[in-house]
């Protein structure tokens, strides 16, 4: 029998900022594996940015190993996982919709107004962007999925919380994405760090805006 290592089993019962950022980022980065061999569930959880994975660790009050992945080739950067075995953090997360082998056809769960845009800031860490053209010096924001329809849905999202036009969804040969230019992205951004202290966020993808707005 493999160690039995704690967390915080009730974290996604009950809606709060926190859970509702770590649960955007587990729709961009994470992932539900149902291991029947080993009759184990698991939450995975993943990026290239070890700060942001220690943060949801502590979060999730997780005394889980992160493990380190290292590059293969020069296309790919090193990865950090946290992967949780719990029956009741899958069970809990199945209930939004979340499944194994999830990317693909992807489904926006019910989040609460309030709590809208911590998750978005969530899923932006995990599969969004900020991009600034050197050529022109103007910024663009990104969003990506596997999932057309997910996208759709965000998108009517961002519109009716952030009052801002509906964007098509564009197919961008492997992914689809939603892109913003600079007077909408800006829009976006700002609502996604308004009172931002002691919240959690990728600080790399802050800098980013904080830089280009000063």
């Amino acid at each position: 029998m493999g160690v039995k290592y704690k967390v915080n089993e009730k974290f996604f019962e009950k809606w709060s900022y926190e859970m509702a950022y770590i649960l955007g980022f587990i729709f961009a980065d994470g992932s539900l594996e149902d291991a029947s061999y080993l009759r184990g569930l698991y939450l995975r959880i993943h990026n290239t940015d070890y700060k942001i994975i220690s943060k949801i660790k502590n979060a999730l009050g997780s005394e889980h190993k992160i493990v380190r992945l290292p590059a293969l080739n020069n296309n790919r950067k090193t990865r950090f996982i946290l992967r949780i075995g719990s029956h009741k953090i899958f069970n809990d997360l199945s209930k939004f919709k979340l499944h194994p082998n999830k990317s693909l056809d992807l489904e926006m769960p019910a989040i609460p107004k309030k709590y809208f845009g911590s998750f978005l800031r969530g899923y932006f860490d995990g599969d969004g962007c900020v991009h600034i053209e050197k050529s022109r010096g103007t910024l663009r924001v990104i969003f990506t999925s596997g999932c057309k329809n997910f996208l759709d849905k965000l998108s009517a999202l961002i519109s009716e919380n952030i009052k801002i036009n509906l964007h098509r969804t564009l197919n961008s040969r492997r992914s689809y994405q939603l892109r913003y230019s600079q007077q909408d992205g800006l829009k976006i951004l700002s609502y996604l760090y308004k009172n931002i202290k002691n919240k959690l966020y990728l600080i790399k993808k802050y800098r980013i805006y904080q830089n280009f707005i000063k």
